[in-house]
């Protein structure tokens, strides 16, 4: 059952709990939201040893919007989603939604426990970094009403699938559903930007995050990818690092719910 919950701008955020146990909750990733995404498997495999939250981040799904979008606008919805939970709660997130929950790790969040898994930060040589501009070129194409440009933008310098992929995507029902969401985009890549350009991640910019924390990569996933993972851990004052054999970007719940409830402490 969809619920929701009022963030600290008036807009209303869609959510849905599932399971019994501690509180836990699931940050998406760019395009991703309830109803397309990796969150709803997740916390099906989770719900026997965690009460888990799922929500649309804003602007998707049967979540609001409001303009002036700002990374810490998501941070309140997130804060949010926490307080609905009671208070304080575990908080796992994938992709730009890693980005987001360490973003609110930093700014004082109550969270009990922290996963992270693969934020696309780019910090040294081993890929092509973002044009200094990239942040822009999102804002330019959505203010033009260029969503299928933004999702080409998106999926090829940004994740790098190949063109020719992209344009058999572009002839499947999926690409609707991509194009329904491309609006977000911009706010994915405000959460990422002066992180994707090569360079190593700031030092003492984490320092705040004390709370136990879980980075983990798929031994699969590009070079890039695993070495920014390796540099975010010995970034934060209290992390683990962990390479889930097998996995790439594209986590499959039965091999990430067993690392999630071992390290958030599930019993039984």
């Amino acid at each position: 059952m969809t619920h929701t919950v009022r963030s600290a701008d008036g807009t209303e955020i869609a959510f849905e709990t599932t399971g019994d146990g501690p509180p836990l909750v699931l940050v998406d990733g760019a395009l991703c939201f309830r109803g397309s995404g990796p969150a709803t498997p997740l916390a099906e495999a989770l719900a026997p040893h965690f009460t888990v939250h799922t929500y649309d981040r804003r602007g998707r799904g049967e979540s609001g919007n409001a303009p002036g979008y700002a990374p810490q606008r998501e941070v309140e919805d997130l804060a949010a989603l926490v307080k609905q939970a009671g208070g304080s709660a575990a908080v796992y997130g994938i992709s730009s939604g890693a980005a987001l929950a360490l973003e609110a790790a930093r700014t004082g969040l109550a969270i009990t426990r922290l996963a992270l898994y693969e934020a696309p930060f780019i910090v040294d040589a081993t890929r092509e970094p973002a044009p200094a501009d990239f942040l822009a070129q999102f804002e330019r194409l959505i203010a033009e009403d260029r969503r299928a440009d933004a999702l080409k933008l998106f999926l090829g310098p940004g994740v790098g699938v190949p063109a020719p992929v992209i344009a058999m995507m572009r002839l499947t029902p999926a690409w609707k559903g991509l194009k329904a969401v491309a609006h977000t985009l911009p706010y994915d890549m405000a959460l990422l930007d002066g992180y994707q350009l090569g360079n190593p991640l700031p030092s003492g910019r984490w320092d705040s995050v004390a709370v136990p924390t879980l980075v983990a990569a798929g031994s699969k996933s590009p070079a890039w990818m695993q070495n920014a993972m390796r540099q975010l851990a010995e970034r934060l004052p209290n992390a683990e690092h962990e390479t889930l054999p097998g996995q790439d970007h594209m986590i499959k719940a039965p091999a990430l719910a067993p690392v999630l409830a071992r390290f958030f402490g599930a019993s039984g």
